[in-house]
């Protein structure tokens, strides 16, 4: 009878690389587009509708603070922001249906 041997650190480290992973300045992102929309006053959801140009307008601010803030390239500060500002505004749009 053949006893398969299982190594617990390689298990773990498996269990470890599938977590989703975040990304760098995400939380300071969604924090800029938050405040960018309450100072803004332009909401990214009205009437139930995503309101492309206040996303584009709170995603480009938080772009420019993450590029000052990390040094990075313009495509990935957007693309970070991009994340931020879409994740806040399906959570506007949640928010206000409930």
């Amino acid at each position: 009878m053949f006893l398969r041997q299982i190594s617990w650190n390689a298990a773990l480290r498996n269990v470890r690389d599938d977590r989703a992973k975040i990304l760098a300045g995400l939380l300071a992102a969604k924090a800029s587009i938050n405040m960018t929309v309450r100072y803004d006053r332009h909401p990214l959801v009205i009437a139930g509708e995503f309101d492309l140009s206040a996303i584009m307008r709170a995603a480009t601010k938080a772009a420019h603070l993450h590029q000052a803030r990390f040094g990075c390239s313009w495509a990935n500060a957007m693309s970070v922001a991009l994340k931020a500002a879409w994740g806040a505004a399906k959570l506007a749009r949640h928010m206000a249906t409930h």
